[in-house]
C-alpha cells in the first residue's frame, strides 16, 4: 500500500538488562556450538516484570515525544507474540485504564513477529477513514521467561529477549514518513508452525510447552502436499521488497538501513541482504545481537537506535522487514525528514 498522508511522530521503548551469551553457555543454558554458530551475544531478559506493564511505559515514552495528549489519539492497537497476562484478559485495556482512556478504541492485532506491520496498515487505513482522526498508538511488548517456552531455543537460529516499543503514527508533521506498507501470505505453509500437534485441545491449556523446532523437524520428516511453498519464500521476499520501495517511490540500492527481525547472521546475510545485493552493514544485525529476538518489536527498536546513535540522517530511507507464521511476509518503507530533538 502506497502511503503519503501519514507520519511518525513518536517512538518509545523499554529494553531490560541484557543477559550474555557466554553465561548463559557457562550455565548450560545454550549450547556452545550455536553460540558459536549464530554470534549472538546476549538477550534482553525482563525478569518478572509483565509485558503490558513494560508496554505502558513505552507508549507513554512515545506519546510524550509526539508531543500529543493521550486522550486526543484516535486508536490504540496492541499487538504481542507470547503471553500478556491471565487467561480472557485484553492487555489493551491495561493502557487503556492507565493511559488513554475508555473513548480511545483499543483492539488487539495477532499477527506474531509481524504484528506491528499490519497495525501500521490497520492504523493507516483508520486515520485515513476519517478526516478528523489525526494520530494512532500501536504498541508490542514480550516477556518470554515463562515455563512454557524456552527462550534459548525459541526457533532454529533465533534466541528470545523481551522488550516493548511504541509508536505514535500520525497525519500531523512527524520526524519520520510512512510511505510504503504491504503483505505477502503463503497460506500453503501455515502447517509449519503447528507439524506434529493437535488443533485442539489448545497447547497451552494442556501445559504442553512451545517448541517449533521440534515442529519444523516433524514437518521436515513428514512433509504435506504443500511443503514446496517453503523453497519459493526467497523469491517472494524479494516480491515483497520490489513492491514496497516501489510503491515508496525509490529503488532498492536507495535504502540507506535494512531492519530485518532479529535472526542468526548467517540467515541475515544469506536470506536478506544478500539477495537484496546490500552489504551486512546495512543491516540492523550488530544491534539486534546484542539483545535478541523481541517479538514483534525488532524493526521499530532498531530503528529507535539508529535514530539515537546517528544511524540514520535526514533524507535516508529504511526498510523495515518481518516473516511470520502463517506464513506471511510484511515489509514498510520509512523515509527520516528530521533527527527529533529526544534524540539528544
Amino acid at each position: 500500500m502506497r502511503v503519503r498522508d501519514v507520519h511518525l511522530s513518536g517512538i518509545g521503548s523499554v529494553v531490560p538488562p541484557v543477559f550474555p551469551v557466554e553465561r548463559a553457555v557457562a550455565e548450560g543454558l545454550y549450547p556452545a556450538l550455536e553460540a558459536e554458530a549464530h554470534e549472538f551475544l546476549g538477550v534482553a531478559v525482563a525478569g518478572e516484570r509483565p509485558a503490558p506493564d513494560m508496554a505502558l511505559e513505552a507508549a507513554q515514552s512515545a506519546v510524550k515525544r509526539a508531543l500529543v495528549e493521550p486522550a486526543e489519539l484516535s486508536l490504540l492497537l496492541y499487538t504481542n507474540t507470547w503471553h500478556q497476562g491471565p487467561d480472557g484478559w485484553p492487555p489493551q485495556a491495561y493502557l487503556q485504564r492507565h493511559l488513554v482512556g475508555g473513548r480511545v478504541p483499543a483492539m488487539s492485532v495477532r499477527q506474531g513477529c509481524n504484528g506491528m506491520f499490519d497495525a501500521l496498515e490497520l492504523a493507516t487505513c483508520y486515520l485515513r477513514a476519517v478526516p478528523d482522526r489525526e494520530s494512532a498508538l500501536l504498541v508490542t511488548a514480550d516477556n518470554y521467561g515463562t515455563p512454557m517456552i524456552d527462550r534459548w531455543r525459541v526457533s532454529s537460529g533465533m534466541i528470545g529477549g523481551d522488550a516493548a516499543v511504541a509508536v505514535v503514527l500520525t497525519k500531523n508533521p512527524g520526524f519520520a514518513r510512512l510511505l510504503s506498507v504491504t503483505s505477502i501470505c503463503l497460506p500453503e505453509g501455515e502447517e509449519l508452525h503447528r507439524s506434529g500437534e493437535p488443533l485442539f485441545p489448545p497447547t497451552v491449556t494442556t501445559r504442553r510447552p512451545q517448541d517449533f523446532p521440534a515442529r519444523y523437524e516433524h514437518y521436515r520428516t513428514n512433509p504435506p502436499g504443500g511443503a514446496g511453498v517453503l523453497s519459493r519464500i526467497p523469491a517472494v521476499m524479494l516480491e515483497l521488497v520490489e513492491t514496497a520501495v516501489s510503491e515508496a517511490g525509490i529503488g532498492i540500492k536507495d535504502v540507506a538501513k535494512v531492519a530485518f527481525e532479529t535472526h542468526s547472521r548467517e540467515v541475515v546475510e544469506q536470506r536478506v541482504m544478500v539477495p537484496l545485493g546490500l552489504d551486512m552493514t546495512k543491516s540492523t544485525w550488530e544491534f539486534g545481537r546484542r539483545i535478541g529476538h523481541c517479538g514483534a518489536a525488532d524493526q521499530f527498536l532498531a530503528l529507535e537506535h539508529l535514530l539515537t546513535t546517528g544511524g540514520l540522517n535526514p533524507g535516508d530511507h529504511m526498510l523495515l522487514l518481518g516473516q511470520a507464521p502463517g506464513l506471511v511476509l510484511s515489509a514498510a518503507v520509512v523515509r527520516v525528514l528530521e533527527i527529533p530533538e529526544w534524540t539528544v
